[in-house]
């Protein structure tokens, strides 16, 4: 199995932690993503990741209710992992937004930055401050992804703008002020 797969199935666990420590009535409270609420977030993974299976021809079907936001993400991480420990489907090649890349490749470098970014959105909006704290591994990575991205880590509202914190912030702080929250 590859470390993608190790990678994905620790970043999704610690996700869906998260979304089955949800209190039922926090699923609409609003998250830092501005116009979103925790339901929106988890939707919002569950199209990304089903949008990545469908580039391949993999996408799931059929998909759990619409009504049952939780469901919908254990039947897509599950669908996920399992693509991603079969090394032909997970290797599987398309044409991407920047050239040719493969299934595992777009999960590694998109879905585990929205798991690990997602996860504590999730946490803020549904006050779930024992959630809040990321891997600092992770942070280190997904932060040096994300400054090499510049400005195109901005268009189409998928970050907002830089928020100043102080300077001696640590590592997840500075992050997350990079990506638009307020840590």
């Amino acid at each position: 199995m590859s470390s993608i797969a190790d990678r994905y199935r620790r970043l999704a666990g610690a996700f869906t932690e998260t979304v089955e420590a949800i209190p039922p009535d926090r699923w609409d409270d609003p998250s830092p993503c501005e116009g979103w609420s925790a339901r929106d977030v988890v939707q919002h993974v569950v199209d990304s990741e089903t949008g990545m299976l469908g580039r391949v021809g993999l996408a799931p079907d059929p998909r759990p209710p619409d009504g049952d936001t939780a469901a919908r993400w254990a039947a897509t991480r599950d669908h996920v992992q399992e693509v991603l420990e079969d090394s032909e489907r997970a290797g599987l090649e398309y044409d991407g937004f920047f050239g040719r890349t493969s299934f595992e490749k777009t999960i590694d470098q998109f879905a585990c930055f929205d798991l690990l970014v997602h996860r504590w959105d999730l946490a803020r909006a549904a006050g779930l401050t024992s959630h809040e704290a990321m891997p600092p591994d992770e942070v280190s990575r997904a932060f040096e992804v994300s400054r090499s991205l510049g400005d195109n880590l901005r268009q189409s509202g998928a970050c907002g703008p830089v928020v100043e914190v102080a300077d001696d912030a640590d590592e997840q702080t500075r992050f997350l002020a990079f990506l638009g929250r307020q840590p």
